[in-house]
């Protein structure tokens, strides 16, 4: 049971009384929020812990949901734009009050239907939820090292490569050199840490590196090849884009993926293809 109630997280709070307007759930140091009837059932009664998300409503009063949003205080999200205004834009976080990015926290040009991915942080001055563009990131991440599996979710693409959140702390980037598959604004990825330097920031990697991602890169080349009757129209002299759209890897990679399964005598190279032995 939460000691306190906090905005924009899951609470754990016990029912208290029951009121016209819905049931009031409390706090270890007794401070009290409405859940209103929409969210009320039989089975919710005085004495029982609730699991609920905190929010403000119109009036910014501290009101309670058993609804999850798509993403919580803190949290960077990709969310849908439902509505501009003046003042800013509104995103649908999956509760019935949008959320709110202010123009003064917006970087970029909002439209309805586009995706967003921003970050949900606590007003300092109107203490509501809020979305923003300008994003707080940790930095010195002590804790990583190379070749660590990490969450990341793609932001921005810029003309070295694509920024990247990492495990919704940190920025990082994929370099446009190192990527051999469809990356989209808004995508969520496992990735891997290829770099940290001296600022803090990560060089991302969505291949593993090393003697383990020569070992997937073999495999996928035979996962290809199954796949299409046992042979591909492709060899060491294939372009470069082509075996990036096939492979999902560089030539430099794949030829390197060729010349192992030749030497382990898993493929034989034809003239204008490779086919499984």
């Amino acid at each position: 049971m939460n000691k306190k109630i906090e905005l924009g997280t899951l609470n754990i709070l016990k029912v208290n009384r029951v009121s016209e307007p819905g049931i009031y759930l409390i706090s270890l140091d007794e401070e009290e929020v409405l859940l209103p009837n929409c969210y009320v059932t039989n089975q919710m009664q005085i004495g029982s812990e609730l699991e609920v998300f905190i929010y403000t409503d119109s009036e910014d009063r501290l009101v309670a949901t058993t609804l999850k949003p798509y993403a919580m205080k803190n949290d960077f999200s990709s969310l849908e734009v439902v509505d501009i205004a003046k003042f800013g834009a509104f995103l649908d976080m999956g509760l019935p009050k949008d959320l709110l990015v202010p123009k003064n926290r917006q970087k970029s040009t909002f439209q309805v239907g586009n995706r967003k991915v921003i970050q949900i942080v606590e007003d300092e001055n109107t203490h509501r939820l809020i979305g923003t563009e300008k994003f707080l990131l940790e930095k010195s991440p002590n804790n990583l090292t190379k070749n660590d599996e990490v969450e990341i979710l793609v932001y921005i693409k810029t003309p070295l490569g694509f920024k990247v959140i990492v495990n919704n702390k940190y920025e990082g980037l994929i370099y446009h050199n190192e990527i051999f598959e469809k990356v989209n604004i808004g995508d969520r990825k496992k990735a891997f840490v290829k770099y940290i330097r001296d600022d803090g920031k990560l060089d991302i990697s969505l291949q593993k590196i090393g003697a383990k991602q020569s070992d997937e890169n073999h495999n996928k080349v035979l996962e290809k090849l199954k796949e299409n009757n046992g042979e591909l129209s492709f060899t060491y002299k294939s372009d470069a884009q082509d075996i990036k759209e096939m492979f999902e890897m560089s030539k430099k990679a794949f030829k390197a993926s060729l010349t192992k399964l030749l030497e382990d005598n898993k493929i034989e190279l034809l003239e204008t293809s490779i086919r499984l032995k």
